[in-house]
């Protein structure tokens, strides 16, 4: 029992590590669309404001680069949905030693780098186009024209998976019934086939759009003049990123949570009105007075979806009533404040440091002065005491005889000449 708990409990903490890794950072980043400061952060928190929402829709350059991103991806959805779908009926019906071959080829442009794709996409089309001898302004230079083409060679692929799913479910007896009561491929197809393959193709063409405007790699070789979101996005964080990106995220992540909230309701939704007609009588059945459950009943999905619907209408009336100026106001006050105690700080470390320096400075002991007879620059190195090794001075030397007006200092001298230690007279 202690071990069956162990594992329950093992097991909650790595999910709550796992979603936290996961969806982590998208709250943080969405946290950070209602902070005040102009560089998107979370902490400190300073200030709740709406205006980086006002500032995201006034932002020309995004709201250009969402529309592109729209226009790319709805013309890569017919191109790779149509070519998704011949791919995958090519599939369940070539000749069963060609269809590993096949299936190859089919998937590998999903695991070719988007930047080669990008770049071989550019290259080929602009060969073509110089081939037909057209112009740089030819709708073969197009920007929009390259980058449906460059994504839908490889969103293609994908969709071809999520339709061959699709099709191993499929009973082909049911095309040749129709072919057998006089109907022909094309209506079989258009009457049979096609609304078996109707979820499998809006979830395909889901995918391609998602993929489509999220893509980056292949994008940036082709956009030319018509710069999807990721280019604008990717731009604005090279050259300095504002938390309007964070509400523009918030937006996203709101949308997708709603859209899969929709979708997770609406399955629920059947599969209890499937439950409730199969436990239904025949009378029921027949009378139409079927008691089918409700948009709540058991559903935990609509409740979800009702919750955040309400959220999301509580923030948006809350952004038109709350007005953040007093506060940033504030904020920017204690901020001068701040300021101003740093730099009076500032200035009364650098004195202390100042007064320290001067009282050093009259602390420390003078030099010995040199002796008031000597003019040496050496500091009275070669003094007579210091040459002989006497710790006090040498007398005076006797002066010289007043007569003597020699300047060789006496080396001359008859007395000096004769080595006598005492002067003789000389004679005149």
């Amino acid at each position: 029992m202690k071990r069956f708990t162990f594992m329950r409990l093992s097991l909650w903490i790595y999910l709550g590590v796992f979603f936290a890794y996961l969806l982590g950072p998208l709250v943080i980043m969405s946290a950070t669309a209602f902070n005040s400061p102009a560089f998107p952060r979370m902490t400190p928190w300073e200030c709740l404001t709406f205006e980086w929402f006002g500032a995201l829709f006034r932002d020309e350059r995004i709201l250009n680069g969402i529309w592109n991103s729209i226009l790319v991806g709805a013309g890569t959805v017919v191109l790779s949905v149509a070519m998704g779908l011949a791919g995958a009926l090519m599939l369940t019906q070539i000749w069963p030693r060609l269809r590993a071959t096949y299936y190859t080829i089919i998937i590998a442009p999903i695991l070719i780098p988007g930047v080669v794709l990008g770049i071989s996409t550019l290259v080929f089309w602009d060969r073509i186009n110089r081939m037909l001898g057209l112009g740089a302004d030819s709708w073969l230079s197009n920007g929009l024209f390259l980058t449906i083409i460059g994504q839908s060679t490889f969103i293609a692929s994908y969709c071809m998976l999520v339709l061959v799913a699709r099709l191993q479910r499929y009973d082909v007896a049911l095309t040749e019934a129709a072919l057998d009561l006089g109907a022909t491929h094309a209506q079989a197809f258009r009457k049979v086939l096609l609304p078996f393959m109707r979820p499998a193709i809006a979830s395909a063409a889901v995918l391609a759009f998602l993929a489509s405007f999220e893509n980056y790699n292949t994008t940036t070789f082709t956009f030319g003049e018509y710069p999807t979101l990721t280019i604008e996005l990717a731009q604005k964080v090279r050259y300095g990123i504002t938390p309007a990106i964070s509400a523009l995220a918030f937006i996203i992540v709101v949308l997708t949570v709603i859209a899969a909230l929709a979708n997770e309701a609406s399955l629920r939704r059947k599969e209890l009105v499937a439950a409730a007609r199969q436990k239904a009588t025949v009378a029921e059945l027949e009378s139409g007075r079927l008691q089918l459950p409700g948009f709540f009943r058991s559903n935990w999905a609509a409740a979800a979806l009702v919750a955040v619907a309400c959220a999301t209408v509580a923030v948006a009336g809350t952004a038109a009533l709350y007005s953040p100026a007093q506060c940033i106001a504030d904020v920017q006050e204690q901020k001068r404040l701040e300021a101003e105690q740093r730099i009076q700080e500032l200035l009364r470390q650098r004195e202390l440091r100042r007064q320290e320096q001067l009282d050093q400075q009259g602390e420390a002991v003078p030099a010995p002065a040199a002796p008031s007879g000597s003019s040496s620059g050496f500091g009275g190195a070669f003094a007579p005491g210091n040459l002989s090794g006497n710790s006090e001075a040498e007398p005076e030397a006797a002066p010289e005889p007043q007569g003597n007006s020699s300047g060789f200092g006496n080396v001359f001298n008859p007395n000096a000449l004769s080595g006598g230690s005492e002067g003789g007279g000389a004679g005149d």
